[in-house]
């Protein structure tokens, strides 16, 4: 039976990168204006009752000094604020990468908890890369093995601003989705990398994560940023959803209010972020 009532409702923005250096009018990114685009947010985020709020990642541009104004405003709300690392938030200092969780409150790089029986799963693309590791960790070294694999292939996604997932915390993620399977619950699986529709700024293990999460009778959807022009693709019924950039275009803002019921997905979309109405496959 459908319900007016949601079962889990929660605010969604994507790759603010604030940084108080001038815009980069190529690309259209117009960093120091994240900061009041943010404010817009959250003033429309203060008007709902909402479970929780999510930044998807790129809170930042570059420059550790660059997550005070951001996370002034964003622990200003009345609501809990959950944060995604995303690449450009690992572009800091070599001595400040491993404080960057810290800083954003993460309980760890990647987690998992259930909030109105909803099992929230977080997972973190950046473990193996070329930014987040310090220089001279291991996965620093398996990031460049693996990209240089990719490049040989001639995978699109065969970029030094994507990352990629440890066999340890993909087998994580597979428990936690069949966790979820057995005790009942629904599952909205959240990450910085794109993972389906393929493009070129998918995660490097995009394909084999994307059917992982496909063929969890417990998952509903799996919400992402990085590619700021947005995306949206379905495999096997449960819906990859690609939240545009809130740093790109001078005046127009891009952010979301999540609603999940008992038979659909509800995006509310401000700004440039589409609306969408997604039917729930199980």
């Amino acid at each position: 039976m459908t319900s007016p009532t949601p079962i889990l409702s929660f605010g969604v923005i994507a790759d603010p990168q604030y940084a108080s250096v001038t815009s980069d009018l190529v690309l259209d990114r117009h960093f120091v204006k994240s900061l009041t685009k943010l404010q817009a947010a959250f003033d429309v985020f203060e008007r709902h009752s909402l479970d929780f709020i999510v930044i998807l990642g790129d809170l930042i541009d570059h420059g550790f000094e660059n997550f005070d104004p951001v996370l002034e405003i964003c622990r200003a709300s009345r609501h809990e604020c959950l944060f995604i690392p995303g690449n450009h938030d690992f572009q800091v200092a070599e001595n400040q990468l491993g404080a960057v969780h810290g800083k954003l409150s993460m309980p760890a790089p990647w987690y998992d908890r259930v909030v109105n029986g909803v099992r929230l799963i977080v997972i973190d693309g950046n473990e193996i890369s070329l930014f987040a590791p310090p220089h001279g960790d291991p996965r620093r070294t398996e990031a460049s093995e693996r990209l240089k694999v990719l490049i040989e292939a001639g995978a699109s996604n065969a970029m030094i601003w994507n990352g990629g997932m440890s066999e340890p915390q993909i087998g994580w993620l597979e428990e936690r989705l069949k966790a979820a399977e057995e005790a009942g619950e629904r599952a909205i699986v959240f990450g910085h990398y794109p993972l389906h529709p393929f493009t070129d700024h998918c995660l490097w293990d995009a394909p084999r994560i994307a059917r992982l999460i496909a063929r969890s009778p417990a998952s509903v959807a799996y919400l992402c940023g990085h590619f700021h022009g947005g995306n949206y693709g379905e495999l096997d019924g449960k819906h990859f959803v690609n939240f545009r950039g809130m740093v790109d275009t001078a005046d127009h803002n891009a952010f979301a209010i999540v609603s999940l019921f008992n038979d659909r997905l509800e995006i509310e979309g401000f700004g440039r972020e589409q609306s969408r109405r997604l039917p729930l496959s199980h």
